[in-house]
């Protein structure tokens, strides 16, 4: 029901010791009222995407802004457009896509090797109470050790080459998904295992169709951990005796002060790590349909 008009409240006035009741027929324009609920609904549908770039749209603005008035001086940190058309250079020469091809070839062969070793470890400690007595201490102990500080060791061990760079990235890759494997098979419902060995599943029958599942959701978490801290290993990986490779172009530049040079690079290194993140995502739709999960309000 709407309701375009009301009419005004009654005038009461008062004469001779008489009270008289006389209503107004001047209508009040009312305003309509808008519900909270149907101003966020404007707000959601404006594409999602759109509201995502607001916020880093506004800061690359605010960036340019105090640069052209000179408040970051070009040695501090180069402007927007600087840094684009650094970017712009590194790319046509190629000097920036053979760069990336190294490090993602770095990224890729250290995220399998430790993929593989945490993975084993975890299974072996989660799925056995001997094996977690052989291998969860050690690792555990070894995980405290800042892995960035084996630099020394992995150059003394394996030389100046990739194998020390592959090394750090496997190692931080296998702590994490160690732990969230590890954590996800442990996590499994008891009331699961029942109803699995009532229908008569065996041992492996059981890890194949209930356990693994079930620990899969903590897998994939491990997996986006990984592939963060595999990006910071490359990182420090490349700092130290690398003659190719997104690091070594920002080990370059900064032995010139090109801070135009050093941003691209670490915007290579972010999108990188966006673009990992990402496929990760996919997967998690494609592996884990039958979990219904809360995508906020």
């Amino acid at each position: 029901m709407t309701i375009g008009h009301a009419l005004a409240p009654p005038d009461i006035s008062s004469e001779s010791g008489k009270i008289s009741v006389s209503s107004s027929s001047r209508p009040l324009d009312l305003e309509p009222v808008v519900p909270a609920s149907a101003r966020g609904v404007r707000l959601r549908a404006v594409p999602r995407w759109i509201r995502r770039t607001v916020g880093p749209l506004l800061l690359l603005v605010l960036w340019q802004v105090l640069s052209a008035t000179g408040f970051l001086h070009p040695d501090v940190l180069a402007s927007p457009g600087t840094i684009a058309r650094a970017g712009a250079d590194l790319t046509a020469d190629g000097t920036l896509t053979s760069a990336m091809g190294i490090s993602l070839q770095r990224v890729a062969v250290g995220l399998v090797l430790g993929g593989l070793v945490g993975t084993a470890l975890a299974l072996v400690s989660g799925l056995s109470r001997l094996g977690e007595d052989l291998v969860d201490a050690s690792v555990q102990m070894l995980r405290t050790v800042p892995w960035v500080g084996l630099i020394p060791l992995f150059i003394i061990w394996l030389g100046i080459g990739e194998a020390p760079k592959v090394a750090l990235i496997a190692l931080g890759v296998a702590f994490h998904l160690y732990l969230n494997v590890y954590a996800g098979i442990r996590g499994v419902d008891a009331q699961l295992i029942e109803a699995g060995e009532s229908l008569g599943l065996g041992r492996w029958g059981l890890i194949r169709h209930v356990v693994l599942p079930s620990a899969l959701p903590g897998a994939m978490t491990g997996l986006r951990y990984s592939l963060a801290t595999a990006w910071l290993a490359l990182v420090f990986g490349e700092s130290v005796n690398a003659d190719a490779g997104i690091g070594f172009l920002m080990n370059q530049a900064r032995e010139f002060f090109r801070t135009d040079v050093i941003v691209v690079c670490l915007i290579v290194y972010a999108f990188l790590g966006l673009a990992a993140d990402v496929i990760v995502r996919i997967l998690e739709r494609l592996l884990l349909q039958w979990r219904p999960t809360f995508t906020g309000q």
